[in-house]
């Protein structure tokens, strides 16, 4: 029994760490007869510069394992942007003191906050089409971000993130 209690509060603390996405597209599209992508020429992600290149790392394996390949004339242009927010952690520490008698209670409660603001990223994936201009797919992912992590665990979340915003590509649909 223990065990299974162990293996649950694990489960729930892996799943609160893992990047959560939207996605929507343009029903009109014919996502069939897209091949080729190029990351769009413009591209200001909000990133930095060594962030921005592990990024796009990223993007460029995860779109060639959706069979689309990098292309000087390509069918889509993938624009990233960024934003970065900070919210205080949800961990606390209750502390309680309470006494009674007689039909009577007293008591006093309060939490202490564990830990400082967690970082927040949230990323936004535009596959743009190149002939027509025109937005045909978006997924929006958000995700905890660790801004003292060391390149390569840095590198493995853009990877986490790119593979959650890619599984919605391309859109099944209802």
């Amino acid at each position: 029994m223990k065990i299974s209690q162990f293996f649950l509060l694990l489960f729930l603390l892996a799943s609160c760490n893992t990047p959560q996405a939207v996605y929507d597209y343009d029903q009109q599209a014919n996502f069939s007869q897209y091949q080729t992508y190029a990351i769009y020429p413009e591209l200001l992600t909000g990133l930095s510069q060594l962030d921005e290149g592990r990024l796009i790392a990223s993007v460029e394996k995860g779109l060639q394992n959706k069979s689309l390949n990098p292309s000087e004339e390509p069918d889509l242009y993938m624009n990233i942007y960024s934003e970065e927010y900070r919210r205080q952690s949800d961990s606390q520490l209750g502390i309680g003191v309470g006494g009674g008698g007689r039909n009577m209670g007293v008591g006093v409660s309060g939490g202490i906050p564990l830990g400082g603001p967690e970082t927040y990223l949230v990323l936004t994936f535009d596959l743009i089409d190149a002939k027509t201009d025109a937005l045909v797919w978006q997924a929006v992912v958000e995700s905890s971000f660790d801004l003292d992590a060391a390149p390569a665990e840095r590198q493995q979340r853009f990877d986490q993130i790119v593979q959650k915003a890619l599984s919605g590509y391309p859109p099944k649909r209802r």
